[in-house]
């Protein structure tokens, strides 16, 4: 049985303050839950509806009733587990050969789907400025299905990162190289703005290449593309581009 107090604390874990407070968040679903064992993730315990579909040796498993797993999950419909793992350190940095760089990235849902789109490329490292959303909200983890497992997330200045890297800055602009014709560089850091303003003036200025996704459809109705639609299409060309 739950105490009122572990409900607290693990109803607390959707803020980051208290995420970094005790140094922990939530990963629900067995689906995911599942891909732990194979990563640097700790888990420091398990709540479930149903142990008995969990093998997960030396782990501490409690089982709990569906209105109990109701009352720890974020989620509007609840899967059977909610494990809680421990925040690991922040990686040391450095350059991989391609890399994303998010500037400002605000919707939880856009960064797990980016995080997802860089497992499936095969890209080990997303770059993050210090005020995109945090990794370990839950809303980010769930969108990942898993792939935050296999990616490291850094946090940093981005105009000093982006001063010093010896990675090409390619970025996304209107007036930009069409993505299908474009050269793809040796080594390359993709960045992308925030989904309503873009990339910051400071992160722009620091571009060596800028690129673009053509129009081909005749409506003027949509104005833009999501960012993480965008950085799918981009990808997609980049690794075609690359064989």
């Amino acid at each position: 049985m739950l105490t009122a107090h572990t409900i607290k604390v693990l109803q607390s874990l959707d803020k980051k303050k208290f995420r970094q407070k005790y140094n922990l968040f939530l990963v629900e679903g067995n689906k995911i839950i599942s891909e732990l064992p194979n990563s640097n993730f700790k888990i420091k315990e398990i709540f479930s509806t149903n142990p008995q579909n969990l093998d997960f040796k030396d782990t501490l498993i409690h089982q709990i009733t569906e209105n109990e797993l109701k009352k720890i999950s974020f989620l509007q419909n609840p899967k059977d587990s909610v494990a809680v793992c421990e925040i690991k350190e922040s990686f040391k940095l450095k350059d991989y050969s391609t890399q994303l760089v998010l500037d400002g990235i605000q919707d939880p849902g856009n960064l797990g789907t980016i995080i997802r789109l860089a497992d499936w490329f095969g890209i080990e490292q997303i770059i993050c400025s210090e005020d995109t959303v945090d990794f370990y909200n839950p809303k980010v983890i769930q969108a990942t299905m898993g792939s935050f497992t296999r990616v490291k997330m850094i946090y940093c200045n981005l105009v000093d990162y982006l001063s010093e890297t010896d990675n090409v800055n390619i970025g996304t602009d209107m007036d930009g190289e069409n993505i299908y014709t474009f050269q793809r560089p040796e080594k390359l850091n993709l960045i992308l703005g925030n989904e309503g303003n873009g990339m910051r003036e400071e992160t722009e200025k620091l571009l060596q290449n800028k690129i673009s996704i053509p129009r081909f459809g005749k409506s003027q109705s949509t104005e833009s593309l999501n960012v993480s639609m965008a950085a799918g299409i981009i990808l997609g060309q980049l690794f075609s581009s690359k064989e």
